[in-house]
């Protein structure tokens, strides 16, 4: 892999964690391995490991105005449980809906907070993080399902969390990209109120697996082409599932009506293609597109603000776009800027 230095430290540091690989392990024990939350954590440690390294002490997840949660009715009558995320201030506050990503299968609020709290208070909203229901013990659609019925939740209870109920939005990374997304085809297609932008982290976007950067980045860290197949598998009850719209968004027979995107993928990631034709194809739909490539990363960069430099760049990329939407919205206009963009 072709990796910044604060990026390969954080690999270096996963690394020696010498986890057994996720795609041989149950769901119950890959629920469990270690991630690159992990990593950053032992690197901010008063340890003899990190001193001899001597690299910047990363910074810890950042304190947010206040922390609460809450219930939401899911797709099937069961409660789904979401952590608020408040900024500091006096509200009506934008409202981000986030999606934790994991492959549908692992990962918890935990795993995701920083993300959530950088969000939080970069881009000035309440974000509502979603923890919908889980494969294998809950095939597609169901994760979907949750992910609109979350949606649907707070446009209709923003102001019931101190949030504007117009400016709301959808956020999620890799199989919470995919759910932020889908979460916008399922509002189109069935009537329901519309977020007015989705942020997209290196979504998934498509079943197929057969793209260039599943194949240059087949063996990579801390994503790899064998971990995808997992997901996948325990995802869907079957293959043929993963040609449907909800699955895989670029099935779509159209993604016109979609609100504004951000799209942020990682240049060492097999999930990048996909992320970067999904963003082309929704720019050539005429829905407007802010994108771009971070090469010299990894996928789940964007969330490291506090150990990687790239990240730092992502998380203040995605809330402009984001405020830019926001603020368009307070003002009764609409956001127009259409980017389509390849760089580090």
């Amino acid at each position: 892999m072709n990796l910044d230095s604060d990026m390969q430290t954080v690999i270096d540091q996963y690394a020696k964690f010498d986890a057994p690989p996720l795609e041989t392990l149950t769901p119950e024990n890959a629920r469990n391995n270690p991630t690159l939350k992990n990593a950053v954590e032992e690197m901010a440690s008063e340890s003899a490991t990190v001193r001899t390294m001597n690299v910047a002490m990363p910074t810890m997840p950042e304190p947010v105005g206040k922390i609460s949660h809450v219930l939401i009715l899911g797709a099937k009558g069961g409660e789904i449980l979401a952590r608020v995320f408040t900024p500091k201030g006096d509200g009506p506050f934008p409202v981000i809906v986030y999606f934790h990503g994991g492959g549908w299968v692992i990962a918890n609020l935990d795993v995701y907070e920083p993300s959530c709290r950088a969000l939080c208070n970069a881009a000035e909203a309440i974000v509502v993080s979603v923890a919908y229901r889980q494969a294998p013990e809950h095939k597609y659609p169901a994760a979907a399902e949750d992910a609109y019925a979350a949606v649907q939740w707070a446009m209709a209870n923003a102001g019931s969390l101190g949030g504007d109920p117009s400016c709301v939005a959808v956020a999620g990374e890799s199989a919470g990209g995919n759910l932020a997304t889908v979460s916008c085809l399922m509002a189109r297609d069935n009537g329901g109120q519309m977020p007015i932008a989705q942020l997209l982290v290196y979504p998934v976007t498509d079943a197929g697996m057969n793209t260039p950067s599943y194949r240059e980045n087949a063996n990579a860290k801390p994503l790899n082409a064998a971990m995808m197949k997992w997901f996948w598998n325990l995802y869907l009850e079957n293959a043929s599932q993963g040609r449907e719209a909800y699955a895989s968004p670029m099935m779509a027979q159209s993604l016109q009506g979609l609100p504004p995107a951000i799209v942020i993928t990682a240049e060492n990631d097999p999930l990048r293609d996909e992320g970067e034709a999904y963003a082309k194809r929704l720019a050539d739909e005429g829905v407007s597109v802010d994108f771009k490539r971070f090469d010299g990363v990894t996928h789940e960069f964007f969330g490291l603000a506090g150990a990687v430099s790239k990240a730092k760049e992502a998380l203040k990329l995605a809330t402009d776009g984001l405020k830019k939407v926001f603020d368009a919205r307070k003002g009764g206009g609409a956001a127009t800027t259409r980017t389509t963009s390849t760089a580090s």
